[in-house]
């Protein structure tokens, strides 16, 4: 898998996200939600990786997380996270998504959480997707 692939993905499910959304599968809109994010992080970790260099242990074992602040540190955009984080509605975004995990697919999801994170993630001014898009 390349980073290609990820942004692919990534943008396969949220296109997902809108069709279960729209049929009131808001636990499925929910975890998929989360899962875009992670998949567009993993591409800008992908982007850092070069043709022929061996990858640093380190960074290979952390990018095998589903923790989206952990994957922002090892995309190395844990600094510009700090920054934007000063803005208001951005960390009113990254609050309803930082506590997404894989778990979430195993719970069950009101309307309101799935348009929560759905919106955290896609808001045109202050959505982590269009962030991470900058980068990967």
């Amino acid at each position: 898998m390349n980073r290609r692939d990820l942004q692919n993905i990534a943008l396969t499910r949220l296109k997902e996200v809108e069709v279960l959304l729209e049929n009131r599968q808001y636990s499925g809109a929910y975890y998929l939600s989360g899962y875009v994010v992670e998949c567009a992080l993993k591409a800008c970790i992908a982007k850092q990786t070069r043709k022929f260099d061996f990858p640093d242990k380190k960074t290979v074992f952390d990018s095998y997380t589903h923790d989206l602040e952990k994957l922002v540190k090892v995309a190395k955009l844990d600094s510009e996270l700090k920054t934007l984080l000063k803005d208001v509605e951005f960390l009113t975004a990254w609050v309803v998504l930082k506590d997404w995990s894989e778990e979430s697919r195993y719970q069950k999801h009101d309307r309101q959480k799935a348009l929560d994170i759905y919106s955290a993630i896609t808001d045109s001014n202050h959505g982590i997707l269009q962030w991470v898009q900058q980068h990967w």
